[in-house]
């Protein structure tokens, strides 16, 4: 699709074109195949979703669940240092949401948050519709089918105006993490590539079931995929590397270390250059190379050997090479060889001794695996003769030293396994084997949710295990965790599990439609799906322990009021200016609070405050609250913010006052076409 920006760009070059000009290029763009990714975006129906009015939540407290009690949750870093009220102040009442459930079209959601949370989100999961034509999703309240002509263009489109949206919500090391099955994997990563260019970090491989079901092509479809963007700070935390495995055995000043491999997983004859034989230079004892497992680095001697003395050559040779030669590692004391005693020395005083050995199986074998490392067909056999050979296998010292601790990490595999898969084998590495995710296969998670409300309310919902392997990978303990595709809320769960396990803080907003239509007009899927499992799981449920408002353990259910820009100065009500206030300076929501004057919070030695009506009421509040409270400062909304600063300030109190309707409308760009 064509971002907005160039087109404007675009038509404003063609107002200098003439008519032959404009003729050539007409032909150039109807003829030149399109490359990346193409919709019909100015063919398919418009998105009934898209609207530009200002959007603004409202708090349904019934539908809620327990805030948390000022004094036991501090709130969340961000804005300077933010202090929680004194017991019973503000808060209405003195409680507050961290966690948040929205009703309505993500688009909207999505559009409130950019107003709140733009740049403070540091991790996205979604499970979006597949668009597999089996009527899996809704376009403009109906079913898009198999057949329908605009199918991939609407799917596009929709999932472009969402995700724009939620790139702007990402902090500088945030990462969006997106499920997709195989059919539609090549239109999505392309879509992201534009949406968030230069931020695609990779994807990884889901086995959702053990057996496929399309038996006509024998082409077994058994795995979906996550695609990872991320901007540039981001990292997934790995796993720091076992300290147990460094130790000291040969006393060594530099302290502990742990053994490598020396050996890569290539024949002699797919790499002549590493096949060499090793020697340790204090006992003089030699070691073959593995003819099927040659070593890692390159040998200057060999180098210099294969280029029969051509100096430049030689030194171009060494200069391509990525890490140190065998001999420099000798040199450098890196290279551990194992003890052995001169009993079980090895040494053949002729060919004929040697392949006699070799013959009967008692010639050089790698000490685990038993299989022979010199054969009769192997071109450096006579080399062999006479030399003292060793048992046992070098191997590289990784001293603990080398590396700073927080570079020892083990990295995630691009593989998520089954629960009872075996990883052992996937990937190789050298430092430490990567870290292997593992989920239940996809069938669980429809008995997970049964098992939490009681009936399969949720079509194909992601495992926990899944879900929760990802975050446990992907955030840190405070961070803000987002899944616009909500559905049955296993990404809340997943957060609060996580909080449990290691006293994180981390907050979910679940962002969810109702998707009420005309046969059922009642159906509300994210208050009777999505809120009422967190709220199951949060008081524990099947014997199940629930989590404490310290833990997660509480939400925020608000629905989104829609108004047009030019009416807000008459439709939006004190609450709606304080729930919008509260989420974007503090990142929580509370009942607002009756009275001229309301109290956000404090920022360091801030005072937030609304004031919808200025009157004297409100300015005489105002005037004493610096002295009552403790406040060195005031920061007020308000609907005259020129009067009442001229008004306070007559009264000696010094005090920021800021329009109610600009911060309302700030950051709430919408889109209607």
């Amino acid at each position: 699709m064509t971002d907005p920006s160039r087109a404007v760009n675009l038509l404003a070059q063609l107002e200098h074109l003439n008519e032959q000009q404009l003729r050539r290029l007409l032909v150039e763009h109807l003829t030149k195949q399109k490359l990346g990714l193409y919709w019909e975006a100015n063919a398919i129906e418009r998105d009934a979703a898209l609207n530009a009015d200002l959007v603004l939540p409202r708090l349904v407290e019934e539908w809620s669940h327990r805030p948390a009690p000022s004094p036991l949750a501090p709130l969340p870093e961000g804005e300077g240092n933010r202090l929680p009220l004194p017991p019973g102040e503000g808060w209405g009442g003195g409680a507050f949401h961290r966690n948040l459930i929205i009703e309505g079209d993500n688009y909207d959601s999505l559009r409130l948050l950019r107003a709140t949370h733009a740049g403070k989100i540091r991790v996205i999961y979604i499970d979006p519709p597949y668009n597999t034509g089996n009527k899996d999703w809704v376009y403009n309240d109906d079913y898009v089918g198999k057949n329908d002509r605009w199918r991939h263009s609407q799917w596009l489109e929709f999932l472009y105006r969402r995700l724009t949206l939620a790139r702007d919500l990402l902090t500088p090391e945030g990462v969006i993490l997106v499920s997709i099955n195989d059919e539609n994997r090549a239109r999505l990563e392309l879509l992201m590539d534009e949406v968030f260019p230069g931020m695609r970090l990779g994807s990884l491989v889901w086995r959702t079931k053990d057996t496929g079901n399309d038996l006509s092509q024998r082409f077994s479809h058994v795995h979906e995929h996550v695609l990872v963007y991320a901007n540039a700070g981001f990292k997934f935390n790995g796993r720091a590397t076992d300290r147990s495995k460094f130790r000291n055995p040969d006393n060594d000043a530099r302290g502990d270390w742990s053994p490598q491999p020396l050996t890569k997983a290539h024949t002699y004859t797919d790499r002549e250059n590493t096949y060499y034989p090793i020697q340790d230079p204090d006992t003089g004892y030699w070691y073959p190379c593995d003819p099927d497992s040659v070593w890692r680095f390159a040998s200057e001697n060999e180098i210099r050997k294969r280029l029969n003395g051509d100096e430049a050559a030689i030194e171009a040779a060494l200069k391509g090479l990525r890490s140190d030669t065998i001999e420099q590692l000798i040199g450098k004391k890196l290279i551990y060889f194992p003890s052995c005693k001169p009993s079980e020395v090895m040494q053949y005083a002729s060919r004929e001794d040697l392949l006699a050995a070799l013959k009967a199986g008692k010639g050089p074998m790698l000490p685990k695996k038993k299989t022979p490392l010199l054969r009769a067909d192997l071109p450096d056999l006579d080399f062999w003769i006479g030399k003292p050979i060793a048992t046992g296998r070098p191997s590289r010292k990784e001293l603990w030293t080398a590396k700073p601790e927080e570079d020892r990490l083990a990295p995630l595999s691009s593989w998520i396994a089954g629960m009872n898969e075996e990883v052992s084998a996937l990937e190789e590495c050298e430092d430490d084997e990567p870290v292997v995710l593992r989920s239940t296969r996809g069938g669980v998670a429809t008995d997970e949710v049964k098992e939490a409300l009681g009936s399969k309310s949720f079509p194909h919902p992601k495992p926990l295990s899944l879900i929760k392997g990802l975050l446990s990978q992907a955030t840190q303990p405070n961070d803000i965790v987002l899944d616009f595709f909500a559905g049955s809320g296993t990404t809340g769960q997943a957060v609060l599990e996580l909080n449990a396990e290691d006293a994180g803080q981390r907050r979910f907003i679940l962002c969810s439609s109702t998707e009420a239509n005309s046969k059922e007009p009642d159906k509300n899927l994210c208050r009777d799906v999505c809120a009422e499992r967190m709220r199951r799981v949060i008081n524990g449920y099947g014997g199940k322990a629930g989590y404490t408002p310290e833990q997660g353990g509480e939400f925020a259910y608000l629905q989104l009021d829609k108004v047009e820009a030019a009416d807000a100065h008459f439709e939006v009500d004190a609450a709606h200016a304080f729930q919008l206030l509260a989420l974007k300076r503090l990142g929580v929501v509370c009942a607002s609070t009756e009275g001229a004057v309301q109290r956000l919070g404090r920022v360091e030695d801030c005072e937030l405050l609304v004031c919808n009506d200025v009157n004297a009421e409100a300015i005489e509040i105002l005037a004493a609250w610096p002295q009552q409270h403790g406040a060195a400062r005031l920061a007020i909304y308000s609907t005259r913010p020129k009067t009442l600063s001229e008004q306070l300030a007559a009264r000696g109190v010094e005090a920021h006052c800021y329009s109610l309707m600009d911060a309302l409308l700030s950051g709430q760009r919408g889109n209607a076409a």
